[in-house]
């Protein structure tokens, strides 16, 4: 928990020192969209990762990958702070800025994530249906959804928005009938 906490405290000021930099220059669709495309290239490729985070690799050579893997598809003030971080040596917490500015994002625009989580694949009227009961229970403009499969479920879903959980699983039904069951004994 410790370690949550000092990784925090790096990452908030540097986030939303890009919200910062985005708000000023009216790019905040932009960052959002390059920290996304950077968040998914890290997520994919281990060697790409393990090669920005290793801290005995040089920092000229990590500002060299970063700019031939950012290229001209990302904005020249997010290649720049990139860089910075590179420079202030601090690129190993560059998952949790890019999330932690996507969560100010959604924060200013007014979008909650929902992470969803269900016993199959979902058609798109259910997605529709989804976002809409979560924009209802949370007043959001729009919602993102987040969403996993899970053949434990056997049937439903379960949402996560934020702390709240609202559990329609036929998992989370048994485990209840099973509960007040035993507490009627």
């Amino acid at each position: 928990m410790k370690g949550n906490a000092m990784i925090a405290q790096v990452v908030e000021p540097y986030a939303g020192a890009l919200m910062t930099l985005a708000q000023d220059t009216n790019k905040v669709e932009v960052f959002a969209e390059n920290a996304r495309a950077l968040l998914a290239i890290l997520q994919e490729s281990a060697d790409f990762r393990s090669f920005v985070m290793n801290p005995l690799v040089k920092a000229e050579e990590k500002k060299s990958v970063l700019q031939a893997v950012c290229g001209k598809d990302v904005d020249n003030y997010f290649l720049s702070f990139l860089l910075l971080l590179v420079d202030r040596r601090r690129i190993t917490f560059l998952d949790g800025i890019c999330e932690g500015f996507i969560a100010l994002q959604r924060k200013l625009n007014n979008v909650v994530l929902a992470d969803v989580t269900s016993a199959q694949a979902l058609s798109a009227d259910q997605e529709a249906a989804i976002a809409d009961q979560v924009k209802q229970m949370t007043g959001a403009s729009a919602v993102e959804l987040n969403i996993t499969t899970n053949a434990d479920l056997i049937g439903g879903v379960v949402i996560k928005v934020g702390s709240k959980v609202f559990d329609a699983s036929l998992r989370g039904q048994l485990r209840r009938i099973s509960m007040d069951l035993l507490g009627s004994n």
